[in-house]
């Protein structure tokens, strides 16, 4: 059982790495958008995000393609998506490849 769990996490964060913010080449999981995912016994999934500035034009769209992506990983149930703002976000969020791909390194 746990590794069904372990593999549909798995599924889930190689499908939120496919979702992009439209000004920025990084997806949003490597730019550390994406702050916790929890998986419960019936699979529905909640996911607490944040964007890079509570202003980002984009919100919207971000929040719906993750919703609809993660939606789409077989097994799971209802998304719940959570948008917060604390801690807030800043560079040292992104992993060393996001870093590199947008030449902070």
């Amino acid at each position: 059982m746990e590794n069904e769990f372990l593999q549909t996490e798995e599924a889930i964060v190689a499908m939120l790495k496919t979702v992009y913010d439209p000004e920025i080449p990084v997806n949003v999981y490597d730019l550390g958008l994406i702050y916790r995912v929890a998986v419960d016994d019936e699979r529905n999934v909640q996911i607490d995000m944040t964007l890079t500035a509570p202003n980002c034009p984009a919100a919207d769209f971000i929040i719906e393609d993750v919703r609809m992506k993660v939606e789409s990983v077989e097994g799971v149930g209802h998304v719940d998506i959570n948008l917060v703002f604390e801690p807030e976000w800043d560079r040292e969020m992104m992993t060393e490849e996001a870093k590199l791909e947008l030449g902070f390194l």
